[in-house]
């Protein structure tokens, strides 16, 4: 069978034989839901943070602060606290030492299990929350939860980039993103209802709540099929030539089976794939695997997602008005989402890289001026009902823009462009990299609130600038381009393209052929 891989040749433009099952579509779907987990973590924590019982309970000093006990606070500052932010971050930190782990397993034992360890981690974590007498407990449930995102971030992308078809493996990966804003809406909305709720039920429920997620996605990975490629890793070429005659719809594969054969005989020959991702031939793909999901988190996003209620708060809407306004900012996370599924294997990924980047750039700046014309520097001021519905307009504009660009995008790309070989290694570093800086916002940013004031949102803005300059000049288009077929992209690539030959110029013809092959795959 290797002697046939090397054979086949699939060229650019997905024409492999099969059509778009409905098994496919629901198969997808159905691990699509790992980002139910992750998006209900994003959405609850905000929420849960600005509900007084929660505060009084695990942080008084907070709460005084708010009520001015303790000095004269500015309003950019109110929430500054260090326990308080740990209570958000401490998750991503857990989940980017998980998702080091979840590399292993996912190639040595499949997707599915590691979706399946992931979303009892979940489970586990959110009984603790929600159960939580004391701020340990409460930590450590974070923890576990985590652990949870790590392995769903890790096995969820992959998969459904394995699963699905070239012509729409843009939309069926971008139900991940899906999951996560409708997950991100799920928690706005509970909080909006049990912040109502009295001693201590309304926070013990929005916390606990996030074991249903955790639940769906245990009994959905119990009857997933395990991907083709995932199967071939594991030897059983037979198994793995039916699932794929099965999600293509047709016995006729053999093309897509030969390079599929191909990849994972190349994946054999990295008996050390974190050995060799550095390798200069990897450069392209380790760069967009480290540099995706940092631009990711510095859009600025989960300053909307993860402190919404309490962003608001701070400009100044009312209690209900905040939660009120995460409500609609997730909803028009969810429907942009839904446009992005629809038009992303249409006009292609740098379009929606290029719009998204532009629309939060002019957003950002709009929402900075208005804040700094309203509060200034010292934070004193007052928003009318107009004020606040213009901010209000300008962040769903700006969550637009993420929702059919970065979002989905982040996750999308990495999971597509790396060869088999190093595939499970190179998802590991973008999850890592990405828990990594999502920690670091998640610590960091009420802190850069209080310090940097309405000039954060410039910040972002020019950090999105520069992230959608990286995009234009070094991103070749996937769009439509089968996965096991992506190496030559950067070849044909008019920087990455002389930069693989300088590097390769000197080697002797097997070296070649033996670089053109790894590529291919």
């Amino acid at each position: 069978m290797a002697g046939g891989c090397f054979a086949a040749e699939s060229g650019h433009g997905g024409d492999y034989e099969g059509r778009v099952t409905v098994f496919v579509v629901i198969t997808c779907m159905v691990a699509a839901m790992g980002g139910l987990l992750f998006g209900y973590d994003i959405g609850i924590s905000g929420g849960v943070t600005s509900m007084e019982e929660f505060l009084t309970k695990f942080f008084p000093d907070v709460l005084r602060k708010m009520h001015h006990e303790i000095g004269k606070e500015t309003e950019y500052c109110k929430y500054d606290n260090e326990l308080l932010t740990l209570f958000t971050s401490s998750l991503y930190l857990a989940a980017l030492f998980a998702s080091f782990l979840a590399s292993t397993i996912t190639r040595r034992f499949g997707r599915k299990i590691s979706m399946m360890l992931g979303s009892l981690s979940f489970l586990a974590g959110a009984l603790l929350n929600g159960l939580a007498i004391n701020l340990e407990m409460l930590i450590i449930g974070r923890l576990l939860l985590g652990v949870g995102v790590g392995f769903a971030n890790q096995s969820v992308p992959m998969y459904l980039s394995e699963m699905a078809p070239a012509r729409i493996r843009g939309a069926l990966n971008n139900f991940f993103q899906l999951a996560i804003t409708i997950g991100i809406l799920a928690a706005n909305i509970v909080n909006y209802i049990t912040t109502k709720l009295k001693n201590g039920v309304g926070w013990r429920l929005s916390l606990g709540l996030a074991g249903v997620p955790a639940v769906m996605m245990l009994v959905g990975s119990i009857f997933l099929p395990e991907t083709p490629n995932s199967i071939l890793e594991r030897g059983n070429k037979e198994k793995a030539r039916e699932m794929l005659q099965k999600i293509r719809g047709t016995m006729d594969v053999e093309r897509e089976f030969t390079d599929l054969c191909a990849a994972t005989e190349a994946g054999k020959r990295v008996r050390h794939p974190w050995m060799n991702i550095f390798e200069a031939r990897y450069r392209p793909q380790v760069t967009f695997c480290t540099f995706i999901p940092f631009f990711q988190q510095l859009t600025g996003i989960n300053v909307i997602m993860f402190y919404a209620p309490v962003l608001f708060k701070t400009i100044g809407f009312g209690s209900d008005a905040s939660l009120i306004s995460a409500v609609i900012t997730g909803l028009v996370n969810v429907l942009a989402t839904i446009i992005s599924i629809y038009s992303v294997d249409r006009f292609g990924r740098k379009a929606l890289f290029l719009v998204g980047g532009t629309q939060m750039i002019l957003t950002q700046i709009a929402v900075g001026s208005m804040i700094g014309w309203k509060f200034g520097l010292n934070g004193e001021g007052d928003l009318s009902t107009i004020d606040a519905d213009i901010i209000l307009a300008l962040i769903c504009l700006y969550v637009v823009g993420f929702a059919w660009s970065w979002g989905p995008l982040g996750w999308l790309i990495p999971s597509e462009i790396c060869p088999l070989e190093i595939r499970s290694a190179a998802q590991s570093l973008n999850v890592s990299v990405n828990m990594l800086f999502t920690f670091v916002i998640g610590q960091f940013f009420l802190t850069m609130l209080c310090q940097m004031k309405f000039g954060l949102f410039y910040f972002f803005a020019v950090m999105v600038l520069i992230m959608t300059i990286f995009i234009q000049f070094l991103l070749p288009e996937t769009k439509g381009v089968p996965i096991e077929d992506m190496g030559t992209l950067w070849k044909d690539h008019k920087f990455w393209g002389k930069y693989l030959q300088e590097d390769n110029g000197d080697d002797e013809d097997d070296d070649d052929d033996d670089y053109i092959f790894r590529s291919k795959a």
